[in-house]
């Protein structure tokens, strides 16, 4: 073992600062004699930096993962809510992709202050700020002029142009910065329907507008319950679409979905305006907002989505807009932490079989996977209510392996008289048309008892509309009469 090998071997032994003294007295020794001995040089001063540095945690690596973690903020009512993010780190983006965003933001608009850029980014300015202060040391912004509370406006340079345009080419989103695929699937698991129990009086209140026989919510309680999905069949106009449409009022009122999701540097627009309801909160009364939210997402009513006969198999998969290269969400992943009613199961563009197909393995394991444009593929969480709503027998329209992942199939039946009777006693007041109890009982005799017409929940609307447009139209009052039922039910049932 040479000399310098005996002192590192002591040096190990001793306290970082005696070791630190005894690595410098080495080296001036070193560098005195001058005989070659950079080598020896070099390694003493690779063993300084290793003495001199500070010890790390065994844990480290928890820690720092702990530190993007996506903190569990609860409200005063216990619900869940993103909060605002200490850092762009926390926020799971890099200053690169903020500058991509305020570059694009800046060449659609010219101008704008420094609160405004946060603004359009949905970031807090604190955050953005250093990013164009880096910026403008980078020429690619410059200060138009000063603006409140110590902000400036900015315009994009020749330099910073040409970096916007090229990046717009790419891609022209320059909304809100995306949420990262980690904290949405954390925030699906934070509002999980499958947590959630509704009670009877959960039910009753979903379906506090709707006459609904109470067998049909004990059958409907379990299957809710089971967050596992379910049939709802039986003939047409029984009201199977308005059921499916209340069943996720049992469910908490709100959740939280982000505006999009980054992955990889790819954009999926999540909220969607047409099949969303924006719930904001209510202005705080206080002097101070203790709670700070996140606004890169969107507070809305739990979700119900509807889709019918349009249903085709690319609704299934993200698609891609080539015109702008942002990707949408398909409806399965809109539809997370809410209900998605399949409407008229069966008639849709795409056969019975690609659609069952396509979910028979999201159905059993909750969650999917999708494909995006740049041929990645990310799991994703599976988590709604899945109702296939049909006017056929479900064993007519798929195999035994599919019905063994729907457990629950309800048949929506006829209702029976004294219910149809009450049906057009609520109906009447709420569409405008006179009641009449004698007109009812000659309704009921001569249209539906004589010549066996099944009765339907739907008619009782149907009829006191045929009656109040042709009130309307020669000009009369709106008023329940044989005369008037008789007309409604002749063009109501004419091809029936």
């Amino acid at each position: 073992m040479s000399s310098s090998e005996k002192d590192s071997a002591v040096v190990t032994q001793e306290p970082a600062q005696n070791r630190l003294d005894v690595l410098l007295t080495r080296i001036h020794e070193l560098t005195a004699t001058g005989d070659g001995a950079a080598d020896d040089v070099a390694e003493a001063i690779a063993v300084v930096s290793e003495a001199t540095r500070p010890e790390v945690p065994q844990d480290a690596a928890q820690t720092s993962v702990a530190s993007e973690a996506f903190a569990d903020q609860r409200d005063s009512h216990g619900d869940w809510f993103p909060s605002e993010p200490e850092s762009l780190r926390a926020a799971g983006l890099t200053e690169s992709e903020v500058e991509d965003l305020l570059l694009k933001i800046l060449n659609a608009r010219s101008e704008a202050s420094g609160r405004d850029l946060a603004d359009q980014v949905k970031l807090p300015f604190r955050l953005v700020d250093p990013t164009l202060q880096q910026m403008k040391q980078d020429q690619m912004v410059a200060h138009r002029g000063a603006s409140v509370m110590n902000d400036y406006i900015y315009q994009l340079t020749n330099k910073g142009r040409e970096r916007a345009k090229k990046l717009s080419e790419h891609c022209t989103y320059f909304g809100s910065a995306p949420v990262s695929l980690r904290h949405y699937i954390d925030s699906v698991a934070k509002q999980t329907m499958a947590d959630q129990h509704p009670s009877e009086e959960d039910l009753h209140r979903a379906f506090d507008d709707l006459l609904i026989d109470k067998r049909m919510l004990l059958r409907l309680g379990p299957a809710i319950n089971s967050g596992r999905g379910l049939f709802l069949y039986g003939a047409p106009g029984n009201g199977k679409t308005s059921i499916a449409e209340r069943v996720t009022k049992a469910f908490g009122e709100y959740v939280w979905i982000p505006r999009s999701i980054g992955i990889d540097g790819e954009i999926l627009r999540l909220y969607d305006p047409s099949m969303h309801e924006p719930a904001p909160e209510e202005d705080f009364e206080g002097l101070l907002d203790v709670r700070k939210v996140d606004n890169r997402w969107v507070r809305i009513r739990r979700p119900t989505i509807v889709v019918g006969g349009e249903l085709t198999m690319s609704s299934l998969e993200v698609t891609l807009n080539t015109a702008t290269n942002v990707s949408e969400a398909p409806v399965q992943l809109k539809s997370n932490c809410g209900t998605l009613v399949i409407d008229d199961f069966g008639r849709q563009r795409m056969t019975t079989d690609e659609l069952l197909n396509r979910w028979i393995v999201p159905l059993e394991k909750r969650y999917d996977f999708l494909n995006l444009a740049s041929g990645k593929k990310i799991q994703v969480p599976f988590d709604q209510l899945i109702i296939f709503s049909t006017n056929l027998e479900p064993k007519d329209l798929v195999d035994d392996a599919f019905l063994r992942r729907i457990p629950y199939k309800i048949e929506v039946g006829d209702p029976e008289e004294p219910a149809f009777r009450e049906l057009f006693q609520i109906m009447a007041p709420i569409i405008g048309v006179k009641y009449s109890q004698e007109s009812l009982e000659y309704l009921i005799k001569t249209h539906y008892k004589s010549i066996g017409r099944p009765m339907r929940c739907c008619q009782p609307r149907d009829l006191l509309l045929q009656i109040k447009n042709f009130c309307h139209y020669v000009k009369q009052p709106a008023v329940m009469t044989n005369e008037n039922l008789d007309f409604a039910v002749e063009n109501y049932f004419a091809v029936m």
